[in-house]
């Protein structure tokens, strides 16, 4: 299936919008700067947002279709980071909990992100998740 390009749904004299009158005094532009012909398509406002609507129909969307769940899951969770997740001291704890309740939990990214330093030689290093659900 070939889609139409803007180019070849262009009609000469549409108009996808109308600027207003301009409040600052106009400026002339460097005779090296002007380009003779610039052949942009010419499109109705409703042309344009039906082409760019259709086009987007053809990306796949969760609104349109089953989406696969589990796929970023198995990507970005091994078995062994479900297991440390399942630890009695992570279980109940909540990203919007008191910061004086999760000491230990912070402690242990502390000193995560401290190896993982030493081991690469790196300056700096982020535990932020690779995706929602390693999060």
């Amino acid at each position: 299936m070939t889609e139409p390009t803007v180019y070849e749904l262009s009609s000469a004299g549409r108009r996808g919008l109308k600027y207003p009158a301009s409040d600052v005094p106009e400026s002339s532009i460097p005779d090296d700067f002007k380009r003779a012909d610039l052949p942009l398509p010419e499109l109705s406002e409703l042309d344009v947002v039906r082409h760019f609507t259709h086009l987007a129909r053809l990306n796949y969307s969760i609104d349109q279709g089953f989406y696969p769940l589990g796929s970023c899951t198995m990507k970005y969770n091994p078995r062994i980071n479900e297991v440390t997740a399942r630890l009695p001291g992570f279980t109940s704890s909540h990203p919007l909990q008191p910061i004086e309740t999760v000491q230990g939990n912070l402690a242990l990214m502390y000193y995560l992100q401290e190896a993982l330093m030493e081991i690469t030689g790196m300056k700096g290093i982020t535990l932020q998740p690779a995706a929602g659900a390693q999060g």
